[in-house]
């Protein structure tokens, strides 16, 4: 069975610590995923998003360094994000950031994993916009 991941890249004219912050915090994905969720930046919680559609994504927090490296599992959602994994690798250099997304180990490729990567695009314009203004 051939897996197939979703890559993006994107760079913020912001300190990688603005966007760490983002990712990490309920301010942060509030202003760019969404408002209702329950996050915290701690190895093994938890975290829940509500996209207003009858179920919560539940990510459990697998890894974290400081303002290089946020890494979440999926373990409940739609049935086809269950088990995948969101990699998410910041580098900063004369005051950019690079973020590299990567939704991993998806099963196969379907119409909602397309409409998944359009919106890790969305997601990153959005982080891009949120953190290019707050510094």
């Amino acid at each position: 069975m051939q897996m197939v991941d979703i890559e993006h890249i994107n760079y913020l004219k912001a300190p990688a610590s603005t966007v760490y912050h983002a990712l990490t915090t309920e301010e942060g994905l509030g202003n760019v995923w969404t408002k209702k969720l329950k996050v915290k930046a701690e190895i093994g919680f938890i975290n829940e998003f509500d996209f207003d559609e009858g179920y919560l994504t539940k990510l459990r927090t697998v890894e974290l360094q400081e303002n290089q490296k946020v890494v979440w599992e999926c373990v409940e959602s739609d049935k086809e994000w269950i088990g995948t994994r969101i990699f998410i690798a910041l580098s900063e250099k004369d005051g950019v950031t690079t973020v590299v997304l990567k939704h991993l180990d998806w099963r196969e490729l379907t119409d909602f994993y397309r409409w998944c990567n359009y919106n890790w695009a969305l997601f990153l314009f959005r982080l891009k916009h949120y953190c290019e203004n707050r510094t």
